[in-house]
């Protein structure tokens, strides 16, 4: 789609259904949104086509399958050009453990999140990391001891709250 697409409070309350259940049925969602079936499944037909969704995922409880450390990573490059930056980001990139990578402000450039079978194992990828040649000055490594909250879902409504529909480039 081109243009702008105006989301309304029934988009809205699409995508917050979908967050909290991508599996459920459109005969549900449809009653859960206040439509009837047909028009709600042509708005998330519209809304994936418009980039708005972007795709379905199984949260996994890994803690059922295998043991796991989750570690933070602060990582400062040794040097701060385009080319530093870009050459970092690609090569992470190739690396399964991470979870995230975030350029930030502050006292370092990167915030990092990898989970790994253990912290040897953590050490392994960073040993590699540093092996790669990648621009890495300097790590400073946090390992979770545990996570308390964590969230899989974005609060959509208080986000955009002060606005009646949102206008989004598609």
């Amino acid at each position: 789609m081109n243009g702008l697409m105006k989301l309304d409070r029934i988009d809205i309350n699409i995508l917050v259904q979908l967050q909290k259940d991508g599996r459920i049925s459109n005969v549900n969602l449809a009653d859960a949104v206040g439509l009837s079936p047909s028009p709600c499944l042509q708005r998330v037909k519209r809304l994936e086509q418009a980039g708005f969704i972007t795709g379905y995922e199984a949260h996994i409880n890994l803690t059922k399958i295998t043991d796991s450390v989750t570690v933070f990573t602060e990582v400062t490059l040794s040097g701060h050009r385009r080319e530093d930056f870009m050459k970092f980001e690609n090569a992470i990139r190739e690396v399964d453990e991470l979870l995230e990578c975030h350029l930030i402000t502050g006292g370092y450039d990167y915030l990092l999140r990898f989970i790994t079978r253990s912290i040897e194992h953590y050490q392994e990828v960073i040993e590699k990391l540093l092996d790669a040649q990648i621009g890495i000055d300097k790590y400073f490594s946090y390992i979770v001891i545990k996570s308390p909250i964590m969230k899989s879902t974005v609060p959509l409504r208080s986000l955009i709250a002060k606005q009646n529909s949102v206008e989004f480039g598609a």
